[in-house]
């Protein structure tokens, strides 16, 4: 049975498609027969409208960002072909989120991953066949250029690439939640309490998993280029 929360993501191909609903009735039916029973929420639908030619998914974007700030689990009525788009596993792999397919239950990020792995397999293959041919030349006298490296330096690097690291996560986490809290904003919380307290409203958790402080409010937008009340 399902537990939790959930963001739904229905794909159609055409904006005809889109206007009429063909197509994603069938969808919204399948999230919700799949989600029969158990203790969930679903916390939100995105619908996108793709075509043939199109590569960029503004919707898929906005689901994922939804499951980040939410801690849920991306929902897809069709896996079928979203799975063989490159783009899609890319975006799927690079964001952290839990997913289910209801048309393919036995998917998960698993999956995509033995997809990614194919594509990895392959630039192995072509590092391998490199690694054959310089051993070839070394086997024929060549000299082969090296360095030495200073694991001091190394070590340092490390750190700082560490430290970018955590920058970034935390430069993520706030670009996700500033819809919110401009929704927020705009529906009149003049405070960072009060943004606080709307964010505790609407069951998002802090970045610890607990609830929000005008103190953590305040380290959020300090990491955008937002003014602070």
């Amino acid at each position: 049975m399902a537990q939790g929360k959930f963001i739904s993501y229905l794909r159609v191909s055409t904006q005809r498609q889109g206007r009429s609903g063909l197509g994603l009735e069938g969808q919204r039916s399948a999230v919700a027969e799949y989600l029969n029973g158990g203790r969930w929420k679903l916390v939100q639908e995105l619908v996108e409208v793709e075509s043939g030619k199109r590569n960029d998914r503004p919707k898929l974007a906005e689901a994922l960002r939804l499951c980040r700030v939410h801690g849920a689990t991306l929902i897809i009525a069709k896996l079928d072909r979203l799975a063989r788009n490159v783009n899609f596993i890319s975006n799927l792999m690079e964001s952290g989120v839990e997913f289910v397919a209801v048309d393919l239950p036995q998917a998960n990020r698993l999956t995509v991953h033995i997809m990614a792995a194919m594509a990895e397999h392959e630039a192995a293959m072509i590092s391998a066949r490199t690694r054959a041919a310089l051993a070839a030349a070394k086997a024929r006298g060549t000299r082969l250029g090296g360095r030495r490296w200073n694991s001091s330096r190394i070590a340092s690097r490390g750190n700082v690439a560490s430290a970018r690291v955590r920058k970034e996560a935390t430069a993520k986490r706030a670009a996700d939640l500033l819809p919110i809290i401009d929704a927020i904003r705009a529906e009149g919380a003049t405070s960072l309490r009060h943004i606080a307290a709307a964010l505790n409203e609407r069951g998002i958790t802090s970045r610890r998993g607990g609830t929000w402080s005008a103190v953590q409010v305040q380290r959020v937008l300090s990491s955008t280029v937002l003014p602070v009340d």
